[in-house]
């Protein structure tokens, strides 16, 4: 059978799409990858300062343990250096595994733990700008998520919950699970300066800042909010945001909630 002419016609037509669709999936990666790199750079200096006084601690009770030969003062040596040592490596872990380029696979996970490995990255940086933070973690509720896109998107908030707050102030992170709508929640909530309304209904908004540029040259792209929607609904789930000038604002996530993974257990000796 021939094909007719408009059959020819469409068929570059629909490669054409194909490619074109296949082009912006991997810009949008590459968006994602070069906004993670900047929330990096903003953490950079917090984290090299903590990793300072990591190194001086180390370093002290090391002198210490070789001065001292009673073994009480030595003991107590070894545990601040292993404390230290185990210190570092929690950080080194979070930067490397947020840093890691990551596939599209979700898996159901416990949210808490994932929100707990952003909090240790942003820890210094929080001291270091006068927040003081506080947890709400009174359930675990489970996911499917991709860990690598929602910490990006936890990170974010948070860096943009700080910079609100200029004469420091109270940042508060709570997990919970909304039985009746079966939702997950993570919730980011600051005592900044707010978002007036009229800039509130254009924040998702790509390229759209409230943000100005500091004296360290860090500012807003205007992507990070927009990044932060299109992660969460892929995740099907959504963003909502609640803000009044002179008194914060309040960034929800909200996840189709899932049934906590069942492990297998260990098969027991019989006989």
């Amino acid at each position: 059978m021939k094909a007719t002419i408009s059959e020819f016609d469409e068929l570059p037509t629909a490669a054409r799409v194909a490619e074109l669709q296949q082009q912006i999936q991997s810009l949008q990666q590459q968006l994602l990858q070069a906004q993670k790199m900047s929330s990096i750079g903003v953490l950079a200096s917090s984290i090299t300062h903590e990793f300072n006084n990591i190194l001086m601690t180390v370093i002290n009770y090391a002198k210490m343990g070789v001065r001292h030969k009673d073994p009480a003062t030595r003991d107590k040596a070894f545990d601040k250096i292993l404390a230290a040592g185990h210190r570092a490596s929690k950080i080194t872990t979070g930067m490397l595994s947020y840093a890691r380029q990551q596939s599209d696979r979700r898996e159901a996970m416990d949210l808490v733990p994932l929100v707990e490995d952003v909090l240790v990255l942003v820890e210094k940086d929080l001291q270091r700008y006068r927040i003081r933070l506080t947890t709400q973690f009174d359930v675990h509720p489970y996911a499917a998520v991709n860990s690598g896109q929602v910490q990006q998107v936890l990170l974010n908030l948070v860096i943009n919950a700080r910079q609100a707050m200029e004469n420091g102030g109270n940042l508060t992170v709570t997990v919970r699970s909304n039985q009746e709508q079966g939702q997950a929640e993570i919730s980011i909530r600051d005592t900044g300066s707010g978002i007036a309304p009229d800039k509130l209904r254009k924040i998702f908004d790509p390229f759209f800042t409230t943000k100005t540029v500091d004296e360290q040259g860090q500012g807003g792209t205007g992507l990070g909010l927009s990044l932060a929607r299109d992660v969460m609904e892929s995740h099907g789930g959504r963003i909502r945001v609640e803000s009044a000038v002179g008194s914060g604002t309040t960034f929800t996530l909200k996840f189709p909630q899932v049934a906590s993974p069942v492990k297998p257990q260990a098969k027991q000796a019989v006989g």
